[in-house]
Formats: structure tokens, sequence, C-alpha cells
């Protein structure tokens, strides 16, 4: 909101400085004073030793008369002292505080690059400065991934639709195509568009954490994603597993049954092609709902491993069959969905090759 200019921090400062100096001084002179009045008699009898003739005089007046344009002089020179020495010295400690606030009109101008790096020893302007830094780091890293991400999802919208227009531009050139071929790849195109945009606007509603808290049980979770992905696990001769006890968090009940499935789903088909197994474990430890998902599978290598929860980051290395074309998000909607349940998500190649997922959540009486 616009605001009427006022008086700079440093002229506060520099005032607020002279006037404390001019107080102290006129405090001080205003002492001095009383002590004269107090101690110093109002007249002295004068023997004088060259004359016959002695006499009373005044002291008190004629000290007035001597104090009050020096007590004035003091007082001017305080003054001008506290002004220029207050300017100097406010300048000397709002110097930090300038670079903060050229740092953050630098950000003002998408300039997040930019870093304070304040030397010195350690205090509240240097505090202020590393807080602003590490704020800068991660709105630089937040903002290069949420392009990164428009990007991928821009080129993953645009694949589906291209698909469709080129289907189209065959029939339209040629009427004697069948039309049941076409149809039936149209509305396989159609729908890995429709789950591309499913998984995005759930994805986007992961980061918002928009949702009502209430108390679910990370062990029912897994036996229901457990139970609608039992066909599929069958179907790939993959055994499904599910072990533990309760384990009670606060959240989004439907938020974390796709957390749990999205996981399970991915043990099951980045597996052995035959013969591989998923465990699925939860367990209550202190304070915390642990939620671990171990799969079977070829090795991986460890730097692969932090690049699976990223957006449309497929790991090339894991099996993969025709059956299941997935949109790269499975595991990036995971830790959307930890992070808006103020969890932790670890990734963890297996020796023996496959991955192990470990969710942990805040836990709940």
């Amino acid at each position: 909101m616009p605001r009427a200019p006022g008086p700079s921090v440093r002229l506060k400062l520099t005032l607020s400085y002279a006037g404390f100096l001019m107080l102290a001084g006129v405090l001080l002179l205003a002492a001095v004073w009383v002590f004269l009045l107090r101690y110093v008699p109002e007249r002295a009898l004068l023997v004088s030793r060259t004359t016959p003739t002695d006499g009373i005089f005044p002291i008190r007046s004629n000290l007035l008369h001597v104090f009050a344009p020096r007590a004035a002089a003091v007082l001017a020179f305080l003054l001008v002292l506290g002004v220029v020495g207050g300017w100097i010295l406010a300048g000397r400690m709002l110097a930090p505080l300038t670079q903060i606030t050229d740092a953050a009109r630098a950000a003002g101008n998408r300039s997040l690059s930019h870093r304070i790096r304040m030397k010195g020893r350690q205090d509240e302007f240097r505090d202020l400065a590393d807080a602003f830094d590490a704020m800068l780091e991660r709105l630089e890293s937040h903002v290069a991934e949420q392009q990164r991400f428009a990007a991928n999802a821009s080129h993953e919208l645009r694949t589906p639709l291209a698909i469709s227009r080129t289907l189209l531009d065959v029939a339209r050139k040629d009427p004697t195509r069948d039309r049941g071929e076409l149809v039936e790849r149209l509305h396989a195109v159609n729908t890995r568009a429709i789950d591309l945009t499913e998984a995005l606007l759930l994805l986007g509603r992961g980061e918002r954490a928009n949702f009502t808290a209430e108390s679910v049980d990370l062990s029912l979770l897994a036996e229901e994603a457990a139970e609608t992905l039992l066909p599929l696990a069958e179907q790939r001769r993959i055994t499904l597993d599910v072990t533990g006890g309760a384990a009670r968090t606060s959240g989004s009940a439907e938020l974390l049954l796709r957390m749990v499935t999205n996981l399970v789903q991915n043990a099951i088909v980045h597996n052995l092609p035959d013969g591989g197994a998923v465990t699925v474990q939860t367990e209550a430890q202190g304070d915390t709902s642990v939620l671990r998902v171990e799969n079977t599978g070829r090795r991986l290598a460890p730097e692969l491993v932090p690049t699976l929860t990223e957006p449309f980051q497929r790991a090339t290395e894991r099996v993969r069959t025709d059956e299941y074309a997935g949109v790269g998000l499975g595991l990036a909607i995971v830790r959307s969905i930890v992070r808006a349940h103020d969890g932790a998500l670890a990734l963890a190649p297996r020796p023996a090759g496959g991955l192990l997922v470990t969710v942990r959540l805040p836990g709940t009486a």
C-alpha cells in the first residue's frame, strides 16, 4: 500500500543520539550548578594584605555570569558533536541493513542468484543476512524446480495431443483406414493425457497442503493399497506382503492413500520380470509413524536414486514393460504429499537390487 514519505532511519537515529547527548549534558551541568549553589557561599569576606580595608563581595552572582555563557557553549558543542557523530555512527550501524535492502531489491528484480555474504563477527545483522541468504537459496532452487517442472509438463502434455492430431490427419487422408484401430489408439492416447492431467492436479494439491486433517492409520492404508494392487502383483508373479503394526498420523486420508498406492504400485512395476517380491511394513517409533516399502529388482546406481523423486525423471535403468507407461510423477507426488504432512522421505538402493523407500510422518496417539 502507498505510504507518505517520512524521515529516514539514519536521521531518526542521529536525532536520538544528539538528543540523548544533549539531555546528558543538561543533567550534568544542572548537577554542577546545584553543587555550586550548595557549597559556594553567597558572599565572601575578602581580606587584602595590600590595602587597609576589607570587604564583603558577592560570589554567586558573579559565578552565574561566568557559568551561564560557558554552559551554553558546552551545550552548543554537545549539539554539534551529537548531530555529526550521530550521523556517522548511524551510517556505520545501518550499513549492513543497506546491503540487505540492496539484496532484497535485486531479488525483487528476479536476480535470485545475488547473495549478501556479510563479513564480520556474528551479530543481529549477520544473523538477518544469513537468514536472507538461506531464503534466497531456497527460493532460487524452488523457482528453478518450478521452471523445469513447467517445461517438462508442457512437453508431456503436448505429446499425446500431437499423437492425436497425427492420428486424425492420417484418418482424414486415408478414409479406408480401419476406424476401430484408430478409435482404440485415440482412446489410449486420451487416457494417458487424462492420467497425466490428474497427476498434475494431484501434485499441485499436495504442494498447496490444502486439506482437512484427520486421524489416519498407515497400516490400514497399506492393507487397502495392497488389496487393490494384488491382481497386478499376481499378474506379474510378484509376492506382495504387508506386515507391521498400527502407525497413526494426522492428515488427509485420500492423499495418504494415494501416497501408499503410488509406492506399492511403483514397487510392483519396477521389479524383477518374474519371482520378485514387495514388502510393505508399518510401525510406530516414539512420536513418529514409519512406512517402509521394499522391493526386489535390478541394482540401482547410488547417484540415480536422488533423481527418482523429480517430476518426469524416469529411471531408465529400472525394469519396465510396455503394459505400464507411467507419466513420471509417481514418486514426485509421493514427495509432495510427504512434504504437505511435514514428513520425511528417504530412498536407498538395496545391495541385492531394488529400492527401499522410507516415509516418516508425525505420529499421533
